[in-house]
């Protein structure tokens, strides 16, 4: 752990494995499952729209009561929450069960955290460490997520174990996998039950509405917005329902294709923190993020799917290097007291944005099988790399002055 670190962040980086592990089949398996349910591309895509918006409402509410509300009991709430998530998306089949569902639970299918418990664990881990060990922790948090949520991406083979049994037999496995979805988010809340009140009180400021940094906060919001958006376009659900199609993969080999994205993904976080360090955090979010973006408009052009593998796995060795500079950055510049609402208010763009974008996707695919979603969250992202580099260059952090 960095130095200085309070040991509440083991905690914190323990539940956020094990909601990364579930995070990671499930985004895999979302799709999957609809399909043997007997979905079309255009319905899952609003089915994933729908989980994202949920999630966006429910962390734009998180950002306006968490002043009045015990952090670590919000993460608890959200702990049962997705517990229930799991059974119940065990249980039901029908369309419209399975909608309510994706807009109350915690369904994420995305490979990043777009649920409730990012913005509320980034406020604690905030508090746990010193402003100089700040990114250097996130970028632990990042980098642990993304590496089992990897992990969790090779689970997602598991029903291919019980083909021999039929279709039956699949989705029987895939109800299995989601119980067990749903027991990862209460072995969470043992996790959280067990952080110590004191972390509450680790600032010389309590959580108050936001005040003096609304302007930067809803200025980097509404950036965050466009990137969001256009990720929507390319969420790792709809990839790989463009991978099954596009290329007639099974579940497991797209379960290892992501394993590797992951890892890709994982080590990158780790290379972040020594790069903010040397060109800051503006700069480390923009010039790592435009080629990745780059790699990304380049993979529907590829007419093999190494080719088209060869661009994604170069695409995921850059794209999330912005993640942990982009939350120390906005922890970094808002007071102590106003960061549990300015975590939320920055964070719901990656889930109430992106949720627009993903039932668009969804029908392009019905429409083409080229991924025309691919190309437009390229190009939009790039849009929006270049207006935060000319809005916020000359915006630093204390420790960069």
């Amino acid at each position: 752990m960095p130095p200085g670190t309070l040991p509440d962040a083991r905690l914190l980086l323990a539940a956020r494995a094990l909601r990364a592990f579930g995070d990671g089949y499930v985004s895999l398996l979302l799709p999957y499952y609809l399909t043997l349910l007997g979905y079309s591309a255009l319905e899952i895509g609003l089915l994933v729209t729908a989980t994202l918006l949920g999630s966006g409402l429910m962390t734009l509410a998180i950002g306006f009561i968490a002043h009045r509300h015990s952090t670590r009991y919000l993460l608890l709430a959200a702990s049962v929450l997705m517990g229930l998530t799991g059974f119940a998306a065990a249980v039901f089949t029908d369309f419209w069960p399975l909608l309510i569902i994706a807009v109350i639970g915690t369904l994420n299918p995305s490979a990043s955290d777009v649920t409730p418990f990012s913005p509320l664990e980034q406020t604690l881990l905030a508090r746990a460490a010193t402003p100089q060990s700040r990114t250097a922790l996130f970028a632990r948090y990042s980098l642990i997520g993304a590496l089992v949520a990897a992990i969790g991406a090779q689970a997602a083979g598991v029903p291919d174990l019980f083909s021999a049994g039929g279709d039956p037999a699949r989705l029987l496995t895939v109800r299995v996998m989601f119980v067990l979805y749903g027991v990862l988010g209460l072995a969470s809340l043992l996790l959280y039950r067990s952080l110590s009140p004191a972390l509450e009180a680790q600032t010389h400021e309590q959580p108050v509405p936001l005040g003096k940094s609304r302007r930067i906060v809803y200025t980097l919001a509404a950036l965050f917005s466009i990137d969001s958006f256009a990720g929507g376009f390319a969420v790792q659900s709809l990839l790989a329902l463009w991978l099954l199609q596009r290329f007639d993969l099974s579940v497991a080999a797209a379960g290892n294709i992501f394993f590797w994205t992951g890892l890709l993904t994982a080590f990158s976080h780790l290379a972040a923190a020594r790069v903010t360090a040397r060109f800051g955090l503006i700069n480390t979010m923009v010039f790592t993020h435009l080629p990745a973006n780059l790699f990304l408009i380049l993979v529907p052009f590829m007419p093999t799917l190494e080719l088209a593998l060869l661009f994604l796995f170069l695409r995921s060795a850059l794209s999330s290097m912005d993640v942990p500079a982009r939350t120390s950055y906005v922890m970094a510049v808002v007071s102590p007291g106003e960061r549990p609402a300015a975590a939320s208010v920055t964070a719901v763009p990656r889930s109430l944005a992106s949720a627009l974008s993903p039932s668009i996707a969804g029908a392009l695919l019905v429409a083409s099988p080229f991924g025309w979603p691919l190309v437009i969250c390229g190009a939009l992202k790039i849009v929006y790399d270049l207006t935060l580099l000319r809005m916020f260059r000359a915006v630093k952090p204390p420790e960069e002055h």
